[in-house]
């Protein structure tokens, strides 16, 4: 009957060219053609072109393709950065601080990334404001800090950022308490434990990566050599792990890196040593390495002037007499203090960096990466290659102000005591300033020379002439 058949011979035209509507199948090839469905799927079946699959020989060639390329993409970057490197080195201080910054923001995004989960992420806005916003108070405080310490004597005279000086700590504070104040608030139930994941997680990779890279800054500003000088080290340290290994390489170190050998590690040491001492000798000859920052404009062509650190001095140290050395034998060595300072610089670069990278490597794997991220083609990300180069720094930082730093006044100690005093005490301590100078110049007319000379501010001198009538000078 019509009324109890199939419809089977009306079709309806789609876009897709099927009678249904639905994608194409092989169970779809034909309807009409045989009774046969298994025949029809059969014959479908032989009328596709399926590639058979790569022999042995055409997957290592494709191998060995990709490595190619991966071997000039990751040397044309590596020749990239460091003519960036050294070009901002020999371009002034300021221009590394800028690369440092950009290296800080790089490396905390990539960190913050690796535990992010972006349907959360999506769900809950507030978080990648958050972190960021984390990274800009902590970043705030910790330069200001900075310019605190070496500028403190510019700051203070001026009107406008005096009082941003004087109550920094307390700024950054409200900053960080207002963020936290923010996270609380935006808890949602159901996502409580990815939140307060994100919250550690993020002051983690702050206090590993923004922290310790703070440090590294302040290095510039004791020097351009305590910058420099740990940061080649650690290269140093990691291309000769690299050639000792393989070339003597037989027993495995940590099972985080399992290439890296114990042979490979002791190579290194003693290689990175001798170039701390070459690298020392080199850079001691020029007072725009070993000299603080005094002029943020300097550059390798300007340089600049200090009264240079008695650690670049060569001293002459006499040994002692043995009884076992005939009678009026002496031996003599003549050496920087900085040679040996290179070489405790220069064993925990090879000793004890390289756990740094370990530290990353251990990361990576916990989550189940090879980098973490793409910053730099043919190197992975910014952290992967900065992993060893932050507890470096520290380093570094801890050590010269430990063991090398000299403990003598400053312009803006001084500055920073004169501000504290009562308005009483300072406008009795001017008196005092002036007697100071006139005494030690001999004459009022041999100090306003002076003045005019080194100074170009001339009100220091209208400020002589107005005071010296009360003071009692003629």
């Amino acid at each position: 009957m019509t009324g109890g058949r199939s419809k089977k011979g009306v079709r309806f035209q789609h876009r897709n060219g099927q009678a249904d509507g639905r994608r194409s199948s092989f169970s779809d090839v034909s309807e009409e053609g045989s009774g046969s469905p298994s025949r029809s799927r059969k014959e479908a079946l032989e009328s596709v072109d399926e590639k058979p699959p790569p022999s042995e020989e055409e997957q290592k060639a494709a191998e060995t393709a990709k490595k190619k390329a991966n071997f000039w993409t990751r040397t044309l970057w590596t020749f990239i950065m460091i003519a960036i490197f050294f070009g901002a080195l020999f371009m002034g201080h300021i221009y590394i601080i800028l690369i440092i910054t950009a290296v800080q923001i790089i490396s905390f995004k990539e960190v913050i990334a690796i535990a992010n989960v972006p349907s959360r992420a999506r769900s809950l806005r507030s978080t990648k404001s958050l972190n960021w916003y984390w990274l800009a108070t902590t970043m705030y405080f910790l330069y200001g800090e900075t310019v605190l310490y070496y500028f403190k004597h510019i700051l203070l005279v001026d009107k406008v950022l005096a009082p941003l000086a004087t109550h920094h700590r307390f700024i950054s504070f409200a900053l960080y308490v207002f963020g936290f104040v923010f996270f609380v608030a935006s808890l949602q139930a159901g996502h409580y434990k990815f939140q307060f994941t994100n919250f550690a997680w993020t002051h983690m990779a702050l206090y590993l990566i923004v922290f310790q890279a703070h440090f590294v800054m302040n290095n510039i500003f004791d020097g351009m050599i305590w910058f420099f000088l740990p940061a080649a080290l650690v290269i140093t340290n990691d291309i000769f792990a690299y050639i000792c290994g393989m070339m003597f390489g037989r027993t495995q170190l940590i099972k985080l890196s399992p290439k890296k050998t114990v042979e490979g590690f002791v190579g290194a040491w003693i290689m990175t040593i001798i170039w701390a001492m070459i690298l020392v000798n080199i850079m001691s000859r020029s007072k725009y390495f070993i000299c603080p920052v005094n002029d943020l404009g300097a550059n390798i062509f300007t340089g600049l002037e200090c009264d240079v650190n008695p650690v670049f001095i060569p001293h002459t140290y006499t040994l002692p007499d043995y009884y076992f050395l005939p009678k009026a034998t002496t031996y003599s060595i003549t050496f920087m203090p900085m040679q040996l300072h290179a070489l405790a610089l220069a064993t925990f670069a090879s000793l004890i960096a390289p756990f740094g990278g370990f530290f990353a490597s251990g990361l990576k794997r916990t989550f189940k990466i090879k980098d973490f991220g793409d910053s730099i083609p043919g190197h992975g990300g910014m952290t992967d290659r900065m992993d060893c180069q932050f507890i470096m720094g520290l380093f570094a930082y801890l050590y010269f102000h430990s063991f090398i730093a000299e403990d003598t006044a400053t312009l803006a100690g001084a500055m920073d005591l004169f501000h504290h005093l009562t308005l009483d005490d300072q406008v009795a301590f001017l008196p005092w300033v002036f007697r100071y100078f006139v005494n030690k110049f001999g004459s009022i007319q041999e100090l306003s020379e002076y003045l005019v000379k080194h100074s170009s501010q001339d009100v220091l001198i209208e400020v002589c002439h107005i005071r010296i009538q009360p003071f009692g000078y003629r």
